[in-house]
């Protein structure tokens, strides 16, 4: 069954929702479930080289104090999947373009969801800078990239435009937030759903499956 997920790798409810739906997976052993991660931008202006993590999101959300309510209840919401977000670490906010450019190709090497799960790890448990290079290059390493190459990559255009349109495309089709969550290219779902909710979708295409199965 086909899952495609849009998403950006400074989303704190992009992870969540990651987490539930893992589950709502694990619950489902004996399916075959094929995952693609996809290209969103929650913020298309951020300059190249990021922003102070504090000045963006207060003035993202008004003031610290909102901003550190805000991020409270996330944190709250990560803890129930089992999640330990370490928001304080984050110094930099970053440009998250090359980070998909990443994940764009780690898809091609068949380790897009471990690159994933690698950069979520470095951004929202070591607080590290995703518009940082050799962050990107260490992450595609560490999942058993070349890191040679996807240096070299990141150094260039390579698919720059290619990711954009993406993101482009994904705002075109009326996703205006993330995650977003497609399944077997049929049922679209907003927002970090709770397992039970993937679980009654993904049993919902498995009775469509069987009552359209010819008869032998």
């Amino acid at each position: 069954m086909r899952i495609d997920i849009i998403s950006d790798t400074v989303c704190p409810w992009c992870l969540i929702g990651k987490r539930k739906l893992e589950k709502a997976m694990e619950a489902r052993p004996d399916l075959d479930f094929e995952v693609y991660w996809h290209p969103f931008q929650l913020h298309p202006d951020m300059p190249k080289e990021g922003a102070d993590r504090k000045k963006f999101i207060a003035q993202k959300f008004g003031s610290e104090e909102r901003a550190k309510e805000l991020y409270e209840n996330v944190a709250a919401a990560a803890k129930n999947v089992g999640l330990d977000l370490e928001f304080g670490k984050i110094k930099r906010s970053p440009n998250t373009l090359n980070s998909h450019r990443l994940i764009k190709w780690a898809g091609t090497a068949g380790v897009q969801d471990e690159v994933v799960e690698i950069l979520f790890r470095n951004f929202f448990i070591e607080g590290k800078d995703l518009g940082d290079t050799s962050v990107l290059v260490d992450a595609a390493k560490e999942a058993g990239m070349d890191a040679e190459i996807v240096a070299d990559l990141l150094a260039s255009d390579r698919d720059m435009e290619l990711v954009a349109a993406e993101d482009q495309r994904a705002r075109q089709m009326g996703v205006s937030g993330v995650p977003f969550f497609i399944v077997d290219e049929k049922y679209a779902l907003s927002g970090a759903q709770d397992s039970d909710i993937f679980l009654q979708v993904i049993d919902r295409i498995e009775q469509e499956a069987g009552s359209t199965s010819p008869t032998p």
